[in-house]
């Protein structure tokens, strides 16, 4: 059974930015506006798909965009890719893998990952879509010479590429986004998270949405009370970790420790409330 740890350790910044990377599919990528009198010192942005080789990006760039005539002036570029709110795909060979583990997935799985949004797409269904284009692209590769990782917050941390694990094959992370959305979309899970933070934490939140999830556990943003709940109702979002004792393999891993931990989290309410 797993279980979750009080006193969890936040995932490093570098642990972060590798979840990023395999769970998300699409980015915004910017290059050095150029033409045949060469570069003209201004910056050219467009979002573009990716994808993840043994551990390098590879960018796939419609032919027609201007992207591929930068480059060849001026080799220089960045990569921003966002949070996995909205998760995609990391390997050309995986995605119709993907798409049956999720129509063969069971009960528990299904209805969290049909829970999500419309507009929420696994990595499989995003490269699906992309098939459908009646477009020709080119295969970049993207040699990452320095990595920033931009918090909730605002701050930027820089990654040492010595520390820096690159993402591997993963069965979790392409359906992240799904999961994570399907949780908040579903009124029963948002209000076991709500529990989650009383029973592990002993905080009591008004409100509380998964914010990200990977193999190791998951995060959450709670509004909690800030200060004396009695002097001054105030509150503020707080966000906590939750540690699996033991790594998720797959979604269905995940799913199936997660409901581990409410059905641990719902003894320890009762406990306290003399009912257990």
């Amino acid at each position: 059974m797993a279980v979750a740890k009080v006193k969890s350790v936040a995932l490093s910044v570098s642990h972060k930015c590798r979840n990023i990377l395999a769970a998300g599919w699409e980015a915004h990528l910017n290059t050095v506006k150029a033409d045949n009198k060469g570069s003209k010192n201004e910056i050219y942005t467009s979002r573009v798909h990716y994808m993840i080789h043994k551990g390098t990006p590879y960018l796939i760039v419609p032919e027609n965009d201007m992207h591929n005539i930068n480059i060849i002036i001026d080799e220089r570029g960045s990569l921003a890719v966002f949070s996995p709110i909205r998760g995609r795909v990391a390997s050309l060979l995986k995605p119709s893998k993907e798409h049956e583990a999720a129509s063969k997935a069971s009960y528990g799985v299904s209805a969290i990952l049909s829970s999500a949004g419309a507009t929420c797409r696994s990595r499989s269904e995003g490269l699906l879509s992309l098939l459908s284009e009646e477009s020709s692209y080119n295969i970049l590769k993207f040699d990452i010479g320095s990595c920033v990782y931009i918090d909730f917050n605002g701050s930027s941390h820089n990654i040492e590429l010595d520390s820096f694990e690159a993402p591997k094959a993963d069965l979790l992370m392409p359906f992240s986004a799904k999961l994570v959305d399907g949780i908040n979309q579903n009124d029963s899970r948002r209000r076991a998270l709500v529990m989650f933070c009383f029973a592990y934490f002993n905080v009591i939140a008004r409100s509380a949405v998964m914010l990200s999830i990977d193999h190791h556990g998951f995060d959450v943003l709670a509004k909690v009370p800030q200060g004396d709940i009695l002097t001054n109702p105030q509150y503020h979002w707080k966000e906590f970790r939750f540690t699996f004792k033991e790594p998720a393999k797959d979604a269905e891993d995940f799913c199936r420790m997660l409901v581990g931990l409410e059905e641990e989290g719902l003894q320890t309410v009762k406990s306290c409330s003399g009912y257990g």
